[in-house]
Formats: structure tokens, sequence, C-alpha cells
């Protein structure tokens, strides 16, 4: 995430200074009045830079996934893409606002020639610079509800479908009220290529195709509260399911109104289209399936995404595997798929740490699983009897390999528990959030 983040912007800057030494200034310009025309350029760009690859990323391309490190690091990516763009947004608009400073201290002397337009293109670029500092506003309130996490995720959704019209107010006044010039030089065309990429993610999230071309249709057979916190539910999908590897999750949607959901699959693929979910009690929605979901209802799933995967596992590698409460999904579909050979199944030890053993749902799926698998120890780590997994006990060495799914406190402590101890394990974690 942070290299393809860094890189963008070292692109557009590079791109930018490239435009920046073909300018040559009349005498009579003022330094500090040509600056921040300069940095007003900059900091624009990078804006829309950043808003298109969030916007792009939005259309879930599943052939980033690899180079990415799987779809909830393409999330992560958008994310915080979209961050940045608000933020270099905020700042774009700031400079703009610096203009009435430099008169209050040099005057309107020195200020950097404008281009001359007439007629329809004047008037369109007074249009996009409205629409721009509209937008700006907008995305400034975008950003803090984003962030506050309490803010409830239905109206959170209603209000984020408003960002690819926001973002083609804001490509609009970038096309219209970039320098003629850059249109002849390396920044424009990289310009060109950001604008595109973002109006194709805008318009397919306009129309409602996103991940369309991965959605197969079914209905549910099975609602099962195996815990007052955690609901099964088993889908059958059509015949348009290509199936999935233990690991993978989807976008479920139950309820249009409510729209999708990522839910790890905690199955393996046995090819029978059959595809069960454990839903956590994390929200308003997700606390009531039980009583909304029934038998025969219709279902939509999306993907499978994701590489969370035992077949990217390093085959000489020690396995260390980590689930932490409903983070115990993706092993149960690993440990599920390995039934049919147990005799090729990698030596690992398997951690699942949990408040409550005696009362923990997933206990004996585990246990039952993890017996017909030698090569698989289970450890389990009962909070309620002092029972809390520390880095120390993992015994990790140079060729260990740690796949974890769990709450990310736990894996914070985990991770900076084995830097004190000067250990640097392959640590894969599945780190998806929708907001």
């Amino acid at each position: 995430m942070k290299t393809l983040l860094a890189s963008l912007i070292a692109l557009v800057a590079l791109a930018w200074g490239w435009a920046f030494s073909q300018v040559v200034a009349s005498a009579a310009v003022h330094p500090l009045w040509l600056a921040r025309q300069e940095l007003l350029y900059l900091s624009g760009l990078l804006s829309v830079a950043m808003m298109s690859l969030a916007m792009f990323l939005a259309t879930r391309p599943v052939w980033l996934e690899a180079p990415l490190g799987g779809m909830d690091r393409i999330y992560r990516s958008h994310k915080w893409a979209g961050i940045l763009a608000v933020g270099f947004a905020a700042l774009h608009w700031l400079i703009e606002m610096s203009g009435d400073i430099l008169k209050a201290m040099i005057g309107r002397q020195g200020r950097v020639p404008q281009e001359i337009f007439a007629g329809l293109m004047d008037v369109l670029r007074g249009l996009a610079k409205d629409m721009g500092e509209w937008a700006i506003y907008a995305l400034l309130a975008m950003l803090v509800i984003t962030l506050w996490k309490r803010f409830p995720y239905r109206p959170w959704r209603f209000l984020h479908r408003a960002m690819p019209v926001l973002y083609l107010m804001l490509a609009f006044h970038a096309a219209m009220l970039a320098p003629s010039s850059y249109w002849a030089q390396p920044v424009g065309a990289l310009l060109l290529v950001l604008l595109s990429a973002g109006v194709y993610g805008a318009a397919h999230a306009l129309l409602n195709r996103i991940g369309k071309a991965r959605e197969t249709p079914g209905e549910i057979v099975a609602v099962e509260q195996l815990a007052p916190d955690v609901t099964t539910v088993v889908c059958r999908l059509n015949s348009g399911w290509r199936g999935h590897r233990a690991g993978q999750f989807a976008f479920v949607t139950f309820d249009d109104k409510e729209g999708a959901h990522p839910f790890t699959i905690a199955s393996a693929h046995q090819g029978d289209h059959l595809v069960h979910f454990q839903i956590k009690a994390l929200g308003d929605y997700t606390r009531s399936l039980a009583r909304r979901l029934q038998p025969g209802q219709s279902v939509r799933v999306e993907g499978p995404y994701g590489r969370f995967d035992i077949g990217r596992r390093k085959p000489r590698a020690r396995q260390i595997w980590i689930a932490g409460g409903i983070g115990v999904t993706p092993f149960l579909a690993w440990l599920e798929a390995m039934q049919a050979t147990p005799d090729k199944s990698p030596e690992a030890e398997l951690h699942y740490c949990t408040r409550d053993q005696a009362t923990d749902a997933f206990v004996p799926r585990l246990l039952s699983l993890c017996a017909a698998l030698p090569s698989v120890r289970l450890h389990i780590h009962d909070a309620r009897h002092g029972a809390k997994l520390t880095a120390s006990a993992l015994g990790v060495s140079s060729h260990t390999e740690i796949w974890f799914c769990g709450p990310t406190g736990l894996a914070d402590a985990l991770r900076q528990g084995m830097a004190a101890l000067g250990w640097r394990p392959r640590f894969h974690q599945e780190a998806f959030e929708m907001r």
C-alpha cells in the first residue's frame, strides 16, 4: 500500500517538476506569487491523482490482487488514497486562500499573468472553479464521517454513493483549470491517464456495475444461531459459481437496502455450490441477521476475493497459524480442505484465542477437524483462565511463517513482542475494512 501511494506521489511530483523546469517567468513576477501558483498546481495534481486512484480501486480490480497482496490491501489503499486526496485538496484550498495574505504583504504587483479565455471556455472555467470549491467542502465532510467509526454504516454507505459525483466535479475542475502548456508535456499525459482511470471508476459506481461480473445469485438453505453473537448462514449458489480457495472471502448481499458486506467463506470448495458463512454480530445489521434471514430467501455472492490462501505458504517454512474469535473462519476452511488428503497437510501449529473455551461455538469444530490431521497441532488459549497468547510463546525462528486472522490489537501486540525479541518472521494478515 505504502509503495503504491508513495510511487504515485513521486510520479506526479516528477511530472510537475519537469513542467516547472520549463517555466520562464518574467522578471516582473514576484517569487512568492510564482511559488504560490506552482504549489497550487502541485497540490491540485496530487489531490486529483489520489482521488483517481481511489475511484479506480473502488471497482475491485482482481488483477491487482497479486501485486498488491489481496483485495483487503486494495481496499486499504483505496481508503488511504481517499484520505490523502482530501488532505491535498484542503491544502490546495488553503494555498488558493493565501492570495489575500500575499496581497497584504507584497501587494498585487508581481502576480503571475493569467491565461486569457473568452466565450464558452471562460464560462466553463468559472463553473469548474466553483464546482471544485463545492466538492472540496463536501469531501472534507465525508472524511470526518468516514473516520468517525461510530457513525452508522447504512447512512455512511448512502452518503458514500455521492463520491463518484464529487469526483467528476473535481475531474472537471482539474481538466478545465490545468495550464494549457501541461497538455503538451508529460504532466498532461499523466493527468489524462489519471482522469480516465477515475472517470472509469466513477462511471462503474454510478451505473452500479462494480463487481457485477463476479456476482452469483443463489438462495439461503440454512440459518443457525451458532452462538448468541455468531450466525451460520449456508447458501446454495447457481452454476455460475466457479468455486473458491480456502481462506477467501466474498461480498454478500442479503438485502439490497443494506448492500454488500464482506464475509470470509468458512467452508472449503466441495463442488456442490454450497458456501458457509460464520457471521459475527459487530453492528445492528449483523446482530439481527438470525431473525431476518430464512431458508429460501435469495442472496447474491460476489467473489471470491483475497490472498489468505494456504497454497501461498512457503513449503519449507515452519507454519504458525493464529486465529482470534471470528478470525478462525478462514482456518476452518483450510482445515476442511485438508480432510480429503490428511497425509498431505503441512506441519503447523494452530493457536486459537478465545474468551471462554467452555462456551465457544468454534472449539468443538476445531477439535474435530484437527483430530483428523495429525500434522496440525491445536493450541487453545482460554482468556477466562488466564491463557493469553504472547510472542515469546511462539518460539519464532528465521524460517517461520505466520498466518494471522483476528483482532488488530492482538496482531499489533504479537508483532511488537516479536520485534522486541529480534524476530522478523513473514507475517500474513487479512486487513479488510469496508471503511
